[in-house]
């Protein structure tokens, strides 16, 4: 894996994540009942997805907040990915041309249920993301190579902080591309 400098990457992070707030307030604006219509039978509302991604937040943004609470190493200008945590993150991220490539299956917990408010999902989204630019700030303090999360399907796994991050707000891009194609779907 190549080496990263760590402050570049926290940016572009947080940088990545206001945009992901920028496209939450612009949802806040839709009609809630576009937001809760499903595109096709058996595919996920916008106001599903948010949900989905709500249910990450409940158990990754705990967990980065403890290993940063907890962070005894001094900062690091450098982080190098983990084998396991670049896999994920690149199989997560849409590709260049802003297309999701390899479809998955979300694990059963992370299932939302058939009705969503979508007004109390992204008000709970919008609040974990500025929770989550919290913790990136929080970040440029410590190494993020060095302090390990959990991951949530297998927690015996646990990630470097910087994969962590890169991971989760992988997911999040992934999944407001499926916000975009599905409003496609439903907007004439």
């Amino acid at each position: 894996m190549k080496k990263m400098n760590s402050d570049e990457l926290l940016e572009q992070l947080q940088a990545d994540t206001r945009q992901i707030i920028l496209q939450t307030h612009y949802l806040l604006q839709k009609d809630p009942a576009l937001l809760v219509e499903q595109p096709a039978p058996g595919k996920w509302s916008v106001a599903q997805v948010v949900e989905h991604l709500n249910s990450y937040g409940h158990y990754y943004l705990p967990q980065m907040d403890k290993a940063l609470v907890h962070a005894r190493y001094p900062f690091n200008t450098t982080f190098k990915p983990g084998p396991l945590g670049n896999y994920f993150t690149r199989i997560m991220l849409p590709n260049k041309q802003g297309v999701v490539a390899n479809k998955m299956q979300a694990p059963k917990g992370h299932r939302p249920s058939a009705s969503v408010d979508s007004y109390t999902a992204l008000k709970e989204f919008l609040e974990q993301e500025n929770l989550l630019l919290a913790l990136l700030d929080k970040a440029h303090t410590t190494d993020i190579g060095k302090l390990r999360v959990p991951i949530s399907i297998a927690k015996i796994i646990r990630l470097k902080l910087g994969d962590t991050f890169r991971f989760f707000i992988a997911h999040h891009q992934r999944h407001f591309v499926q916000i975009a194609n599905t409003l496609k779907a439903l907007e004439p």
